[in-house]
């Protein structure tokens, strides 16, 4: 997934083009700016804006796992 995803690592702010690039350990989810595809969205489009959600859950997650150990 392409966007912006920026992230606290330690004392950095580090921005992120691919969602794949994120590492798994991050302090904390500054933003999260996936690109949306041009409309009208096709039911394909929409359903890839449909996992955004999950996207973003799965940063969180990472976020809570620095947090924990």
């Amino acid at each position: 997934m392409e966007g912006e995803f920026k992230v606290k690592i330690g004392n950095l702010v580090l921005t992120y083009n691919n969602f794949n690039d994120v590492p798994e350990k991050i302090g904390a989810v500054i933003s999260f700016k996936p690109n949306y595809p041009t409309q009208p969205h096709t039911e394909e489009q929409h359903n890839y804006i449909a996992t955004f959600v999950s996207k973003l859950n799965q940063l969180m997650e990472r976020e809570c796992q620095q947090l924990l150990g």
